[in-house]
């Protein structure tokens, strides 16, 4: 039997819990400012995951036009800070 180390144990768990979902989710609304930056992050009034679907909601039409520009953009960032493939689609509200 190998040993794992506590990181190693908690991903392994995550990997087959239902709870994975929601913490990343959490994890997103934490990395938000850093990944899209201070403005965007500003003006985000919302971030939620659901599924493999990443939703933005906000009340700033030009922003979110200028964010349905960057659909693809957005989800190469959160998945490489998630560091795996979570999301494949965003859709914004």
């Amino acid at each position: 039997m190998s040993e794992l180390s506590l990181q190693q144990a908690m991903q392994q768990f995550l990997k087959h819990s239902r709870l994975k979902h929601g913490i990343q989710a959490v994890q997103i609304e934490a990395l938000w400012e850093e990944i899209m930056g201070k403005t965007i992050a500003k003006y985000t009034d919302k971030i939620q995951i659901i599924g493999n679907t990443l939703f933005i909601t906000s009340t700033v039409a030009p922003l979110k036009n200028e964010l349905l520009y960057q659909k693809e953009k957005i989800i190469e960032r959160v998945n490489e800070a998630l560091g795996e493939k979570t999301v494949k689609e965003v859709v914004i509200k």
